[in-house]
């Protein structure tokens, strides 16, 4: 008597592949003195304002309302907007009125000077509002990679003390160059740029949107208040 053949299990039907995370998830960028001045300047307008139309009198709570209505907007823009999106594929840039989209594959160089700036193939210059660059920070950094580097060079004077080298040996150098905070964002920036210029997925085509929700309160209180100045 023959035993029944054993049948091969049935494959499990396959799962169709879900989306790939990316490698480099996207960091932001942003100025923190601008979001702690935008913050500061908000309470201080708000604060004015609220009081001028509780207790003004006449046109003033209509001129306190318009003046409010012109600039809130432009804080928010110049303060708390500002932002730099970066992951592998592209470099998102959220200036005070515009927001750019450039895929790696589009940006030619990323420059330091004055200010730090995007150049692209075709020409096109775009301003990093959200990474100021601050001399002072240089300076600073500067100074602060010099006083490392003399440390280094006659060796710390308890390791000395106690027959080693210190923190930093005599000729040993520190782990690398102290950089402002926006100069190294930029570096990073840099880098990333290089690795993925040319991978197929950091290829397409620049994009560039108005920000009319902010442009648009803006204008509206900016007529508002020459009206109201008109009409005397």
């Amino acid at each position: 008597m023959t035993t029944p053949e054993q049948q091969p299990p049935e494959p499990e039907p396959t799962k169709p592949p879900g989306p790939t995370a990316p490698q480099y998830q996207d960091r932001i960028y942003r100025s923190p003195a601008g979001l702690a001045g935008g913050a500061l300047l908000l309470a201080v307008i708000a604060w004015l304002g609220i009081d001028a139309v509780v207790s003004g009198q006449g046109r003033t709570p209509w001129l306190a309302l318009a003046v409010m209505l012109l600039l809130v907007p432009l804080v928010v823009a110049y303060t708390l907007r500002p932002a730099v999106y970066v992951n592998d594929d592209r470099l998102r840039i959220r200036n005070p009125f515009r927001v750019i989209v450039l895929p790696w594959g589009r940006v030619a160089s990323l420059r330091s000077g004055f200010s730090n700036e995007v150049l692209t193939e075709s020409g096109a210059k775009y301003q990093l509002w959200a990474l100021p660059v601050s001399l002072r920070a240089r300076n600073r950094a500067a100074r602060q990679e010099a006083r490392a580097a003399a440390q280094a060079a006659r060796g710390d004077q308890g390791g000395r003390g106690r027959g080693g080298a210190g923190a930093y040996g005599p000729g040993s150098v520190p782990d690398g160059p102290r950089r402002a905070e926006s100069d190294r964002a930029m570096d990073e920036m840099r880098e990333l740029h290089e690795r993925r210029q040319e991978a197929e997925a950091a290829q397409g085509e620049v994009t560039v949107r108005w920000a009319y929700e902010i442009a648009a309160p803006a204008v509206a209180g900016a007529v508002l208040l020459a009206v109201l100045l008109a009409v005397g």
